[in-house]
């Protein structure tokens, strides 16, 4: 269905949204109930029924998604020749009743390395509703069997198999993803940190290890052009600081706790929502 793929798009790309439902239909209507339209900022899929019930709407869920709003609505219309009408006119005769329902942006989470710790964190991720890409230059690290703990995954994963320069992904992810780079190599830490910090589009970047290989990685990452300011957006150690211990589930924790409270930092930093308008 062209909707249904709209919407996943939209997800995926961590993009805005409107889905719109007709809810009800009496009389003569230019689509039945259950007929769907996905909105976005700058384009349209699929069809409620055209003309002027279909550009207010397409204009409503518009203003809701500049305005960041979170609550349903819902459209009445009177397909007549004595309606008012705002952009053109309908008159089949009947009335439709059109339900628009705000599609949240989910959190985005990359997680470079899929050794113990990295699993671990993957199968605590998965059970929430984000879109979670799981990278490794190891092909056995990304095996179907190895990554079949996930198969209930509420989440959605994504598996990017990069056995040469897994840094290339950093590019291909939505902006405002959360990037975790924990390697089983110091150096492919290190570009990958590199690469985060001139993506420029990341939500956090953080980085699994001890002090002395932060202290490696500040250097170097200064002598390949990144400025102060820019290095000290990487966060390391990762996780909760009060949560000690090295087990990898223990890590993992840790991790995914500091993570949730990234993401309602996020939610509360969202502009204020103004009531929803019948």
């Amino acid at each position: 269905m062209e909707w249904l793929r709209a919407v996943q798009r939209l997800r995926e790309q961590r993009r805005a949204g409107v889905l719109v439902t007709v809810v009800s239909v009496r009389g003569h209507s230019p689509r039945e109930a259950g007929a769907k339209m996905v909105v976005s900022s700058d384009h349209v899929w699929a069809t409620v029924g055209g003309g002027n019930l279909e550009m207010v709407a397409v204009d409503r869920a518009r203003a809701m998604i500049a305005e960041q709003l979170v609550e349903s609505e819902v459209l009445e219309f009177k397909l007549s020749d004595k309606a008012p009408y705002q952009q053109a006119v309908q008159c089949c005769g009947g009335e439709m009743k059109l339900l628009l329902e705000p599609l949240a942006v989910v959190p985005s989470v990359a997680i470079f390395g899929l050794g113990h710790v990295g699993l671990e964190l993957a199968r605590i991720l998965a059970r929430h509703d984000l879109e979670l890409h799981l990278i490794d230059s190891r092909p056995d690290q990304l095996s179907a069997e190895r990554l079949a703990v996930l198969d209930d995954a509420v989440a959605g994963v994504h598996i990017h198999q990069v056995p040469v320069l897994p840094e290339l992904v950093v590019g291909e992810l939505p902006p405002g993803t959360h990037a975790l780079v924990m390697t089983h190599d110091h150096a492919e830490d290190a570009a990958l940190c590199d690469a985060a910090l001139r993506n420029g589009q990341l939500a956090t970047i953080g980085l699994i290890g001890s002090s002395a290989k932060w202290s490696r990685f500040q250097r170097k990452l200064a002598e390949d052009g990144n400025p102060p300011e820019a290095i000290a957006t990487i966060t390391t150690p990762i996780g909760l600081p009060d949560l000690p211990g090295k087990e990898p589930a223990t890590i993992a924790v840790s991790v995914a706790a500091w993570l949730l409270h990234q993401f309602i930092a996020e939610r509360n930093h969202a502009p204020a929502h103004r009531e929803a308008k019948a």
